[in-house]
């Protein structure tokens, strides 16, 4: 036997029980999770593992049989996971992310998500105000698809029946409304994530002219003495639908800001970690588009009580608020808040400090 099969051999001879130990008590873990192990066995892990990697270290050094490289490498790879990384199941990822994840990232662009709200409100009015003084501008604004009839030349019966159609009643005609509503809603939101790499500046044009079109039917059905009916009828989803739709504009737009102002990155790796990041918003944005979807085809078009309308307005207003202003917050968020103004500055510098240790570092901030 050579000397090199002889110091294979002894290498193994030494360690082997205890890749095994480890080997066994790793599959336990992959199969049924730590609650599996007892306080015994919960010790030796890490400690097993630890020495897992110093065999690899030592195997690696003396440059050993690549097999038993091979397997200690990939034994300390399934180690790691099972010291380091809980196994999560899909239900209990998708409440994490949902509720957890989804509501921090939002706060963490905030200042996109208000220049959002803020360009689809000015489009609102400007689409109302240039309406208002020439009709004829409505078919600028407004499709034909969309309009379904609701034109200037309208009159005002037939304008307030649009608003208490039931949709023509059967449940299947609500099925197909509420399925268009969300793919048409969905394709919005998600170009204006989209476009976000180029500067931004599409995502604004799109976010505005998105207002204008909301204002433009405001206008039409205000010109008939129905403006307050129709904010009732539209936004029950409305206020979903288009936080929804500017949730996916302020990823786009924090996307285009870490392109123009890349700070420390490298453009490409800037862009590259934040759009890791607003797709995640997309993601949650996509969400609630189907939650509007339900509201607008099925709550909307059966319940015709202007009262119930506005209570229901209120009510998913408040909810989204508190949302994304409370849930999900991590202790970090929750010292920052309860600061005093005397403190604001220091807990902001310990905050930045504590920064990569966050699993969802901010989007937006500048």
């Amino acid at each position: 036997m050579s000397d090199y099969a002889l110091k294979s051999f002894e290498f193994r001879r030494e360690r082997e029980a205890q890749w095994r130990e480890l080997e066994a008590l790793v599959e336990r873990v992959e199969k049924r999770g730590l609650k599996s192990l007892n306080g015994d066995e919960l010790h030796r892990l890490p400690s097993l593992y630890r020495a897992a990697l110093s065999s690899l270290s030592v195997a690696r050094a003396i440059s050993l049989d690549k097999n038993v490289i091979a397997y200690l490498d990939g034994l300390a790879t399934r180690a790691y996971f099972a010291v380091y990384l809980r196994k999560r199941y899909l239900g209990s990822a998708v409440l994490g992310f949902l509720f957890g994840t989804f509501p921090r990232l939002v706060r963490g662009m905030r200042w996109a998500l208000a220049l959002a709200i803020a360009l689809i409100a000015l489009g609102t009015a400007a689409g109302y105000v240039l309406t208002s003084q020439d009709s004829d501008r409505y078919f600028t604004f407004v499709g034909e698809d969309m309009a379904n009839g609701r034109t200037p030349a309208a009159s005002r019966e037939e304008l307030a029946d649009a608003l208490t159609d039931d949709g023509g009643g059967t449940a299947a005609m609500l099925t197909r409304f509420a399925a268009f509503l969300f793919t048409h809603n969905a394709k919005i939101g998600l170009m204006c994530f989209a476009l976000g790499f180029v500067a931004g500046v599409p995502v604004m044009l799109l976010l505005f002219i998105n207002g204008l079109t909301l204002g433009a039917m405001w206008s039409l059905y205000a010109s008939h003495d129905l403006g307050f009916e129709f904010f009732a009828w539209v936004m029950p989803h409305g206020v979903t639908e288009l936080l929804a739709v500017a949730l996916c504009g302020a990823a786009g737009l924090a996307v285009g800001y870490g392109v123009v102002f890349p700070g420390r990155y490298r453009r490409l790796d800037n862009l590259a970690r934040r759009g890791r990041q607003a797709a995640a918003v997309a993601v949650g944005a996509v969400v609630m588009f189907f939650i509007a979807a339900l509201i607008e085809g099925f709550f909307r078009q059966l319940v015709s009580s202007t009262d119930v309308r506005v209570g229901l307005i209120v009510l998913t207003g408040a909810a989204w608020l508190y949302f994304f202003a409370r849930v999900g917050r991590t202790p970090v968020e929750r010292l920052a808040r309860s600061a005093g103004r005397a403190h604001r500055a220091e807990v902001a510098q310990a905050v930045r400090e504590l920064e990569p240790l966050r699993p969802t570092p901010d989007v937006g901030t500048p």
